[in-house]
């Protein structure tokens, strides 16, 4: 059986800076009935692991280390003995929320994460955070942009580790280079299509945030 996309969503705080918000998140389950993979478990490990059920998680993937991204990975890692992935450059991020806890394992610029007889593509994409990345999945025709792109804009630079021109190059160079078809798969709210935002690239930038 091909590999399939599932969709859930946890509810919980987002915390940085001394401010603390209500949010939703998007956690994805990529594979087939034998395997997946778990992207950004938030914030309810219980849901998540209920959801991947009894089959085998090969890793449960942070596209970065803001706390509703990864509130949620050690729980889930002790309940299945999967490793749990984050990029090197948001481990600053990752100790404010889980102080003597380390990730499992780095992902890295162009690592290959296989499932079920699919490839998903780490490509590394600073700006919301430094060690923020995507997953680009072609054969599903999607990639998951974590809190990169989302349907309307870049995500938000506004706070501390992250910079606005930093995520504009990372979404010209890595991500509007992909097919316009390309579904995008956000960490919040709707989906969207890289032909969809892509036209838009000059109002962000003419916003400046």
């Amino acid at each position: 059986m091909a590999a399939r996309i599932e969709h859930l969503v946890t509810s919980g705080e987002f915390t940085l800076d001394g401010g603390t918000w209500q949010v939703d998140n998007n956690v994805w389950i990529v594979g087939d009935d034998e395997q997946v993979l778990v992207i950004d478990p938030a914030h309810d490990a219980e849901a998540v692991a209920a959801a991947v059920g009894d089959r085998r998680l090969l890793a449960i993937v942070c596209t970065h280390g803001h706390n509703d991204h990864v509130n949620a990975a050690p729980g889930l890692a002790d309940r299945t003995g999967a490793p749990v992935l984050l990029h090197a450059e948001d481990g600053v991020l990752w100790q404010q929320t889980h102080p003597g806890f380390k990730p499992d394992g780095e992902l890295a610029d162009g690592q290959r994460l296989t499932v079920a007889g699919t490839e998903l593509t780490v490509l590394h994409t600073p700006g919301h955070s430094p060690g923020a990345v995507c997953l680009y999945a072609p054969d599903l025709g999607t990639v998951f942009s974590g809190d990169t792109l989302f349907a309307g804009g870049p995500g938000a630079t506004g706070r501390s580790f992250s910079d606005f021109p930093t995520i504009i190059r990372s979404i010209s160079e890595r991500l509007l280079v992909l097919p316009p078809e390309t579904v995008v798969r956000t960490g919040h709210g709707d989906s969207t299509t890289i032909g969809t935002e892509a036209p838009h690239l000059e109002e962000w930038i003419a916003r400046g945030h």
